[in-house]
């Protein structure tokens, strides 16, 4: 499996990087209490930080709003998952538990205040290309409605997009029969290569402390 970014990316967002991790041999199933209380606790802390802040104060939020600008999404219009998350905690509708591959996703978006996602690897068909969405480009997603991904970077494979840092789709959703998955990290442009590479260790490495299996993972720009 090839994955490739487009130059309709390249060449509106040069410093564009992708983390991706592959896993083989994973447990999916209900999250431990350990990552259980850890997601609660780390939501009840960032709620009291966001109400003393404006979104905007956050790096990793204010930054990827500007790639959306970028890409030429209204930022206000699609916000990009890791602000949809943050606008869920500061009203206190704290993110209820799906399972441990999930949970574990959305700690990480909220840790690193990036878009992430994670899909089944065995639904997803073919070679993988990250560009943006035109009017072709829809899907039946997450928020259980069809969403057009025009002007959205979307991840594509021989069936047609599956994920994007706005909102995923229902085919390559990760469920407790998942043994196998791929993780994208939607990286904030202004790390440097060797950063991104320490942080998609660091989220491979808790992965598996809980999923068990094996992975390994590669910066992609």
């Amino acid at each position: 499996m090839n994955i490739s970014i487009n130059s309709s990316i390249k060449s509106k967002i040069p410093s564009f990087k992708i983390g991706c991790i592959i896993y083989k041999d994973i447990t999916v199933g209900d999250s431990p209490q350990m990552l259980r209380g850890r997601l609660q606790f780390f939501q009840e802390l960032l709620f009291m930080d966001i109400n003393e802040k404006e979104l905007s104060d956050f790096p990793g939020i204010k930054e990827w709003r500007t790639v959306f600008k970028l890409a030429g999404t209204d930022p206000s219009r699609y916000r990009h998952s890791a602000e949809s998350l943050y606008r869920r905690i500061k009203k206190q509708n704290y993110l209820s538990t799906v399972n441990s591959a999930i949970d574990l996703n959305n700690f990480f978006s909220l840790q690193y205040q990036s878009p992430f996602g994670i899909y089944d690897l065995n639904q997803i068909d073919g070679d993988i290309t990250f560009t943006i969405g035109t009017e072709e480009d829809t899907y039946f997603g997450l928020n259980e409605r069809n969403n057009t991904m025009k002007d959205i970077i979307i991840s594509q494979d021989r069936q047609g997009p599956f994920g994007s840092p706005y909102i995923d789709s229902n085919r390559t959703m990760v469920t407790s029969s998942t043994n196998r998955a791929i993780q994208f990290i939607y990286l904030r442009p202004s790390l440097s290569f060797n950063e991104s590479e320490k942080l998609t260790s660091s989220v491979m490495n808790s992965f598996i402390s809980i999923h068990g299996g094996e992975a390994h993972f590669k910066i992609y720009q």
